[in-house]
């Protein structure tokens, strides 16, 4: 669910049109829903809230502080997977002890930075990061939690690059390594190790992934409880899925049915469990809209130039990933009562909607049955909220587009769109690297 909805054969934003955003904040912009973020939050809290967890939304699925802020006013935790996270979570007023920090590649400033801030947990990803954590630790005279992340190895039948829970991928160590890995560690200092993290990857349209990792990793509570070795914590991770076809992906509460019985008397006997939900609650929270320059027929096939594309919102390139486009305004025959893989209405027409970069693979959508469109067309790529503006570039020397918030009738620009100055403002105060080289 969602507030984008067609009225009167024009697409509105909460109680906005579109269109007229459009023509305020110019395009390529991105535009969120404020309704939509805390609905799907409040959704989710109150499906798992058997469990009392502590809901960390995970930044990177879209790191913009209003939208940041607007979650941490709900409730909301951060998960953080560098110290710029960090940095967004504070300046969005969450407390640094709701935050867990994950990421395979924390450097040594990174750490100091968490560590001086009093993040809840650090996820620990290798005995060479957690033997440098309880270094600098010691040497800073702080202690800190450690959660070990492990690799269940349940395949959660997604795209191979968003796969991070089995024994392929860079994240975690190995469920056999991890007895082993508290045998070594387990009695530490100052990284007191009484945490496990895993992490499936995303987007999981199933709940059974989660109760086959679940089951894994309780066992090896037990086992590592047996040892003499405390766990407090348990951070299940996110990945739920979220509707970039209509009801494509379960409710919140269908999660939470498979997940809660497994966990409900783990959390009665003292452990805190910890989710870390981003694009089932971001995705369908904004939208991306374009303007079509150009409309081009080559052979049999029809282009429709935008002035967004790979540079502005890189999944459909990147993953192959599907994002239902639609014109702002259509005629009445031409409103989608569903958003799916295939429409099937009168008088569509396959359409390749790419952007303007010099890239053959700048698209955002190919053979896309649209509504016939003209220049001057403001379109809509829906579910976008999530990994689209913090994995848009400035490539061709692109300025990065406008982020805007919708509350109902009110619009905010909650991050300006680029001027050229922006581009070209670390470029033009070059300054010596200093005398270490000399």
């Amino acid at each position: 669910m969602d507030h984008f909805t067609y009225r009167d054969s024009c697409l509105y934003c909460e109680d906005v049109p579109a269109d007229a955003i459009a023509a305020a904040a110019g395009t390529p912009c991105y535009v969120y829903s404020q309704l939509t973020l805390q609905d799907h939050y409040r959704r989710l809290a109150q499906a798992f809230a058997p469990l009392d967890p502590l809901i960390c939304y995970s930044i990177k699925s879209c790191s913009n502080i209003a939208v940041c802020r607007v979650l941490a006013e709900c409730g909301a935790g951060m998960d953080l997977v560098s110290a710029g996270e960090l940095h967004r979570a504070r300046l969005a007023g969450v407390d640094p002890a709701r935050c867990v920090y994950a990421g395979a590649g924390k450097t040594d400033a990174e750490i100091r930075q968490a560590l001086d801030a009093c993040v809840g947990w650090l996820n620990v990803e290798s005995e060479a990061e957690f033997e440098n954590i309880s270094s600098i630790a010691e040497s800073m005279g702080r202690t800190c939690r450690g959660a070990l992340r492990v690799n269940p190895d349940v395949d959660p039948r997604t795209h191979r690059h968003t796969t991070t829970g089995t024994k392929e991928t860079k994240f975690g160590v190995d469920l056999e390594r991890a007895r082993a890995f508290f045998d070594t560690y387990g009695n530490d200092v100052h990284c007191t190790l009484r945490g496990i993290h895993v992490h499936l990857g995303s987007p999981i349209y199933s709940p059974d992934p989660y109760v086959q990792s679940i089951g894994k990793v309780l066992r090896l509570i037990d086992d590592l409880e047996a040892a003499g070795y405390r766990i407090e914590m348990l951070d299940i991770g996110g990945g739920f899925g979220a509707d970039y076809e209509t009801a494509q992906t379960p409710p919140a509460s269908e999660y939470a049915e498979r997940i809660v019985p497994l966990l409900q008397d783990r959390v009665r006997a003292g452990l805190q469990v910890i989710l870390e939900p981003g694009r089932t609650i971001t995705a369908n929270a904004g939208v991306l809209l374009i303007r079509v320059l150009y409309v081009k027929r080559s052979g049999d096939k029809t282009f429709a130039i935008c002035d967004g594309g790979m540079n502005t919102l890189l999944r459909p390139s990147h993953y192959d990933a599907f994002h239902f486009i639609w014109p702002c305004r259509v005629d009445a025959a031409h409103v989608p009562a569903r958003r799916l893989k295939e429409m099937d209405l009168e008088g569509l027409v396959p359409v390749d909607v790419v952007g303007p970069i010099c890239e053959t693979g700048d698209f955002l959508a190919r053979d896309w049955p649209l509504p016939p469109v003209q220049r001057g067309d403001v379109l809509a790529v829906f579910s976008a909220g999530a990994y689209g503006m913090v994995m848009a570039s400035r490539y061709n020397s692109m300025p990065l587009p406008a982020e805007i918030m919708v509350d109902r009738d009110r619009c905010t620009v909650v991050r300006r769109r680029e001027d050229y100055d922006d581009l070209t403002a670390h470029e033009l105060t070059p300054e010596p690297l200093g005398t270490a080289l000399q």
